[in-house]
């Protein structure tokens, strides 16, 4: 791996966009469709989740006729649903601010392709996105750090520089996995006390939250030890 200056992966699905709910309300409506009761807060505990281990948590199995039912109707009603998807508050600005230190953006999610094509329109952010990776990259997703690793990888840095911006615990205990410093936001709707049990160093409300405290953030910290590494380089 070549190391770069520094990198920041950002988790999309309730961490740049507000798709949680989304999330929850259309595998609520899957489940129901195919007979099996389960708890709308059950589903929440679970968004950011590899899929299986969602459905195998949920409803038992990942390959049985109702979770292979399931997870089409999920994906037929979450792309119905795609017109509510909005990007968070502060969401570009936080990508932007990124870039402007010299750090590389990157966007380490598990979601299908199909989904992404639509967050990454959403975000119009594709000028300064240096790494997308997707739930082809991985054949277990978040809270497996793999995703985390190809992420990583594709962006040329070692753990020790690079951060990830994630909502769940699943993101953070990737990440922490892997011996990434992990910044938690609670605008997917889990706890601050639970974000940093996962292994969040810091916690934010949202990403204007985080812009507006950048200054004391992880992410700024990162960006230091980078200037500070390349002026090294460059004496």
């Amino acid at each position: 791996m070549t190391s770069t200056a520094g990198a920041v992966l950002f988790d999309i699905d309730g961490t740049l966009v507000d798709s949680n709910y989304v999330h929850v309300d259309t595998w609520s409506r899957a489940f129901a469709d195919v007979g099996v009761e389960v708890p709308s807060w059950r589903i929440h505990r679970c968004i950011g989740m590899d899929g299986d281990k969602l459905l195998e948590a949920l409803v038992g199995s990942a390959d049985s006729a109702a979770a292979l039912e399931a997870k089409d109707l999920h994906s037929r009603y979450y792309s119905e649903a795609s017109g509510r998807l909005q990007v968070l508050p502060g969401a570009r600005e936080l990508l932007q601010r990124t870039s402007s230190t010299g750090l590389t953006v990157v966007l380490a999610t598990s979601a299908p392709e199909s989904e992404l094509a639509h967050l990454r329109d959403l975000l119009d952010v594709e000028d300064i996105v240096s790494v997308v990776t997707s739930s082809e990259d991985a054949d277990v997703a978040k809270p497996s750090p793999e995703i985390v690793e190809v992420a990583l990888d594709r962006a040329g840095v070692e753990p020790a520089h690079a951060v990830m911006i994630g909502d769940s615990v699943w993101d953070m205990k990737a990440s922490r996995t892997v011996g990434v410093t992990g910044i938690g936001v609670l605008s997917g709707g889990i706890s601050d006390a639970e974000l940093r049990s996962a292994g969040a160093e810091a916690v934010f409300d949202d990403p204007a939250d985080l812009v507006e405290r950048f200054g004391e953030s992880p992410i700024a910290r990162l960006a230091d030890l980078s200037t500070i590494k390349n002026s090294g380089a460059n004496a």
